[in-house]
């Protein structure tokens, strides 16, 4: 299975694509499939980036928990379906297209950060990225709370 960590800084080239960090491909290991499926962030102003197989594993977990005969089940599967793209850094440059909407929709306009977050990657405009950071009061009260 894919791991990612760490953090790497990218800009968008005329044409709208960015360069796949090295280490990430790196990180694929012998992952066969390089498409990754792209989606916005439930809980952030980012997107998230699955491999292929992570991204068939995570969904089916959330399917099997559904009803598709309960209304708010399919409405909830509509909206976390919605807003997805299927992209494949190129085998030259690594370079990855991710769709123009998904882009602006977190604030990109030039800079990003690849964040690594193991079993996914986080896409940020950078200028997010630096303020979303936890202080670090605020992340060892959390660390309590959570782990405590």
């Amino acid at each position: 299975m894919a791991k990612f960590i760490g953090e790497y800084k990218a800009k968008l080239d005329d044409k709208g694509r960015l360069i796949f960090p090295s280490a990430f491909k790196a990180g694929m290991g012998d992952e066969p499939d390089l498409r990754f499926v792209v989606k916005k962030s439930l809980f952030a102003e980012c997107l998230e980036m699955y491999t292929y197989r992570q991204w068939e594993n995570e969904s089916e977990a959330v399917k099997s928990r559904l009803n598709f005969f309960n209304k708010e089940h399919a409405e909830f599967w509509r909206a976390y379906m919605r807003g997805t793209a299927v992209v494949e850094p190129d085998g030259k440059l690594g370079r990855v297209s991710i769709p123009k909407e998904l882009l602006s929709g977190i604030g990109v306009s030039k800079d990003v950060v690849f964040s690594g977050s193991n079993h996914m990657i986080e896409v940020w405009a950078k200028e997010k990225f630096d303020a979303a950071g936890l202080g670090s009061d605020d992340f060892v009260s959390l660390a309590e709370k959570i782990l405590g």
